[in-house]
């Protein structure tokens, strides 16, 4: 399976184990992004679940005049990361990574530069999944500025994506050596 290629969700996403499995180029673009930027790939699958539920073409919900007529989208977001456009610009001059939205590895390398850049400017380890999503929610500027606080819903939601990564780890170690015979790309981490 080409990687550039449409995909559709994995059948059981709240095992790890079971979507790299269904999807083992996904397991080498994880590996790849982890190398790269040193975000723990269960973080980053987390927030990619919680985004996009893995749906290559997901996008916000359109807003809508006097409730019916069709008026754009809430925001720009777009792909598996749910990358806004001004977000993805960064990326791509920072990076000279042209890449897609719509192309899995290429949205980990986001996740992976995104948490990266939120580390540095921010401190929040990219290890701590509960406050690097509010940051990747609500963008670095409405973290430090704490609009998360004002959105209970948020900080529930930032709550699951934290329990989904440490629930990632956990059922990453159960298969991990397996994952390394059988990944396209055999490498061991």
């Amino acid at each position: 399976m080409l990687s550039g290629c449409a995909t559709a969700p994995p059948k059981h996403q709240s095992n790890l184990c079971d979507i790299y499995r269904e999807y083992p180029d996904w397991y080498d673009a994880s590996l790849d992004m982890q190398d790269e930027w040193g975000t723990p790939m269960q973080v980053a699958m987390a927030i990619i679940k919680q985004e996009s539920s893995f749906r290559h073409d997901a996008r916000p919900p359109k807003k809508y005049v006097l409730g019916f007529i069709p008026w754009g989208r809430v925001s720009s977001a777009y792909g598996y990361a749910q990358a806004q456009d001004p977000a993805w610009e960064d990326y791509q001059k920072a990076t000279g990574n042209g890449g897609s939205r719509t192309d899995f590895a290429d949205s980990m390398m986001f996740v992976g530069w995104y948490t990266s850049e939120t580390q540095k400017q921010l401190g929040i380890s990219k290890w701590d999944t509960y406050n690097q999503y509010l940051a990747y929610h609500d963008g670095r500027g409405g973290y430090q500025r704490g609009t998360y606080k004002r959105k209970p819903q948020l900080m529930k939601i930032s709550r699951r994506v934290a329990q989904q990564a440490k629930d990632y780890g956990w059922q990453l170690k159960q298969c991990r050596k397996e994952l390394e015979t059988t990944a396209a790309g055999g490498r061991f981490k």
